[in-house]
């Protein structure tokens, strides 16, 4: 089940924060190499990506990595270009690219959403447009897209340019889904909620948690907000992007999985 053996699998934002723990890109490429694909990874930052490259390479699995800068259009179609030059194809892209940064319309500055647009919204355009002529081509391809239930709904902190961007993220994928469909080309989103990953420590400490015990009571404060009471983690959301790029999942497009412990379908507030 959700065999990708020699399926070659380009995923834009596998970097790992710390050696310790799981990020959402590095579980998401472990998993796909797991089940045989040959993982491809573009990464803003080498160092971090090597992490994701080494856990893959132990096990035995197929990674290289190459710097990459989601947000420019020549960057990210030289990495498609390296991959296309020694593979021949893309059978599958993962966008897993974002950044959060907290303001309202009036108090977030210009620069900050335009920041905001081009890590969340355009870096998943970008992938899309260098890559979908080739799967157009190949007659057969499967995208995803990492989203947050911030583009969903509010989630309790004034984010706009975070939330606008993810919802834009959605959409994207949902009408290119319609318009490729006949194409044999798939495009769906994962919708991740409240998740503990490396990156989720730093937020703590962005909020002023410094202590352990105040890094203790952000994270219990996390956990209360979630219908299951407790957060995902990086895996809940790799493996959701495992069933959409597989064949199992050969008639579901234009979707969103959402993995979120119950959120978004409560009427509490986050």
């Amino acid at each position: 089940m959700h065999d990708l053996t020699g399926k070659v699998a380009l995923v834009v934002g596998l970097g790992q924060s710390s050696p310790e723990g799981w990020g959402i890109g590095s579980a998401i490429a472990v998993l796909l190499a797991r089940q045989g694909a040959i993982i491809i990874g573009g990464n803003r930052s080498i160092e971090t990506a090597e992490i994701t490259k080494q856990r893959i390479q132990k096990e035995g699995g197929s990674c290289e990595i190459h710097q990459t800068d989601a947000t420019s259009s020549e960057s990210v179609k030289s990495l498609v270009d390296i991959c296309i030059s020694q593979y021949g194809r893309i059978d599958i892209l993962v966008n897993n690219v974002g950044k959060s940064a907290p303001g309202d319309p009036a108090s977030i500055t210009e620069e900050t959403w335009n920041s905001q647009m081009e890590l969340n919204v355009k870096s998943a355009y970008l992938a899309c447009h260098h890559v979908l002529p080739i799967m157009e081509g190949q007659g057969d391809g499967r995208i995803v897209s990492v989203s947050s239930i911030a583009g969903l709904r509010y989630i309790g902190k004034p984010q706009v340019g975070y939330s606008s961007a993810k919802a834009a993220m959605i959409h994207l994928m949902k009408t290119t889904a319609v318009i490729y469909a006949h194409k044999n080309v798939r495009l769906n989103t994962v919708v991740p909620g409240l998740m503990y990953t490396p990156y989720t420590d730093l937020l703590a400490e962005r909020y002023g948690a410094t202590s352990a015990s105040e890094k203790a009571a952000y994270m219990r404060n996390r956990e209360k907000q979630v219908p299951m009471n407790k957060m995902g983690d990086a895996w809940d959301v790799a493996h959701a992007v495992l069933f959409l790029v597989s064949d199992e999942a050969r008639y579901i497009t234009g979707q969103e999985i959402v993995v979120d412990g119950g959120i978004t379908a409560s009427t509490g507030m986050v």
